[in-house]
């Protein structure tokens, strides 16, 4: 491991109350109901040195409830992937991708929205802002967030796109000299 290195752990929002809907950029609030999972998870990020969020109400009420000392800077590069047209649909409505390729689906672009290729080169200065030396930072974000670091490390954005990322749950990532390696993904405290 690299002297200057430091952790980020991504962590993606408590459930959303989305009501059935696709809601990336659309801002619903979490559901922070499970009082268990949100203690093991705080004391799982125990000795982070600093917090981040996305400007997402739910992922705001989540570093609310982890971190309830703190006041943390949200930056808007930590954005759920803007779904453009099919933002706010219900699921049920949404175009079938079962089909694409992990390549295709990365570069799919929905009417008025970015595909997730475009996400990960919007959050990759994000990510590597935090990269400095340091303690531990906590990022809460978006299951899409969390892929986008991931593609950072593996260098493919398709790749990221086939991993699950459960609600409240801690991807660890090292962050290093101009890039990332994966430590572990998708860990429920």
């Amino acid at each position: 491991m690299p002297h200057d290195a430091r952790e980020l752990i991504l962590i993606r929002h408590a459930p959303a109350l989305t009501g059935g809907r696709l809601c990336g950029r659309v801002d619903v609030p979490a559901a922070l109901d499970d009082a268990p999972a949100l203690a093991r998870t705080a004391r799982a990020l125990r000795d982070v040195a600093d917090v981040i969020t996305s400007p997402a109400l739910r992922c705001r009420q989540t570093a609310a409830a982890l971190f309830p000392a703190l006041d943390p800077p949200s930056d808007p590069r930590l954005w759920e992937q803007d779904f453009g047209a099919e933002d706010g649909l219900a699921y049920a409505d949404l175009p079938d991708l079962g089909p694409l390729s992990l390549e295709a689906l990365a570069a799919r672009q929905p009417a008025g929205g970015e595909s997730f290729a475009q996400m990960v080169a919007r959050v990759r200065p994000a990510l590597l802002a935090l990269g400095a030396p340091g303690g531990p930072v906590a990022v809460i974000a978006h299951a899409g967030t969390v892929r986008a670091g991931l593609a950072l490390a593996m260098g493919s954005a398709p790749a990221a796109l086939a991993f699950e990322i459960a609600p409240l749950s801690l991807t660890r990532l090292r962050a290093y000299d101009g890039g990332f390696s994966v430590i572990s993904v998708n860990l429920l405290a």
